[in-house]
């Protein structure tokens, strides 16, 4: 009897990166750039999730924008005329900086006119994404993991052949700042649960779990037709998660519990901490800034 053939799965090839969000968290300095482009030490935020992309293999990046288009658009792609600028002037350290930027082979843009929900706009990605399996990057979740946080929900599709989230363990007093997926543990697949429902905010007393879904999602096509008619919520918005639960109904989806350090920059706690942690990895920053932390009084373990 001949053996079975494992059927092959179309790689992941693009990335939705919604990114149009008001940031009124970060104002005034949002007030006339996108809060993805804000520095975090000395990188723009987005950059890390679209170099965590281009390492787990995606080469077509998705923008789904408001305001500051060009900018964020404008980052991603060649400066030739910096690099020659830079080059002229024996600036090669500073050139191989501009040059260690992530340059996707496709870059595509599409407009939310307001934020509608993060399930609109996933909606408004469909045409460029077409009929194959992609992936969802919130870049305010800023994660540092080996292999990338996206690399893990890709194995974990290739897999299983189903949509995968990205969750991680929260404690009980941050259980009503998520949404948790109630589910259960796949056999011989470390750190991998398949999803029976996800509850948006639950109360520490009502929560299924502790796990909670973060900003990393691999979808598939049959997305798309759920979402168009999801009804707004209360707020008006369209939530991806209230797509995915009806989605459950038809098939399985799993939750990957992401082996790494995530960062939510979408608050300014979270990026002040995101700052101090990334400085302290920084080879050129992080004896210098370690020690300016012993001596405003901050104690933190060398490594950490």
């Amino acid at each position: 009897m001949p053996a079975e053939r494992l059927r092959v799965l179309p790689t992941i090839r693009k990335a939705v990166f919604p990114a149009a969000g008001l940031g009124t968290r970060f104002l005034p300095a949002t007030k006339a750039q996108p809060k993805e482009m804000l520095t975090l030490v000395d990188k723009p935020i987005i950059q890390y999730s679209v170099e965590e992309a281009a390492a787990a293999g995606i080469d077509h990046v998705v923008l789904v924008t408001g305001q500051g288009t060009k900018l964020v658009e404008d980052h991603f792609k060649i400066n030739a005329e910096l690099e020659a600028l830079l080059e002229s002037r024996g600036k090669g350290d500073l050139l191989a900086e501009v040059r260690s930027v992530p340059c996707p082979a496709s870059i595509s843009t599409v407009q939310q006119g307001e934020p509608l929900g993060l399930g609109h706009a996933v909606i408004l990605a469909h045409e460029l994404i077409g009929d194959e399996a992609f992936a969802v990057i919130l870049s305010d979740d800023v994660i540092d993991a080996t292999p990338p946080a996206l690399r893990q929900l890709i194995d974990v599709y290739e897999k299983l052949d189903g949509p995968v989230v990205g969750v991680e363990r929260v404690s009980a007093d941050r259980i009503s700042d998520y949404g948790i997926v109630d589910a259960e543990p796949v056999s011989n697949h470390a750190g991998v649960y398949r999803i029976h429902d996800m509850v948006e905010k639950p109360t520490r007393e009502d929560s299924p779990s502790d796990l909670a879904i973060v900003g990393r999602y691999i979808l598939t096509p049959d997305i798309f037709p759920i979402l168009d008619t999801t009804p707004p919520d209360a707020q008006g918005e369209i939530q991806l998660t209230d797509a995915l639960r009806q989605l459950l109904t038809g098939r399985p989806i799993y939750a990957c519990e992401i082996d790494g350090v995530r960062h939510d920059t979408g608050s300014k706690l979270g990026f002040l901490r995101a700052t101090a942690y990334f400085a302290l990895k920084h080879p050129d920053l992080s004896d210098t800034f370690r020690e300016y932390l012993r001596k405003v009084g901050v104690n933190r373990p060398a490594g950490n």
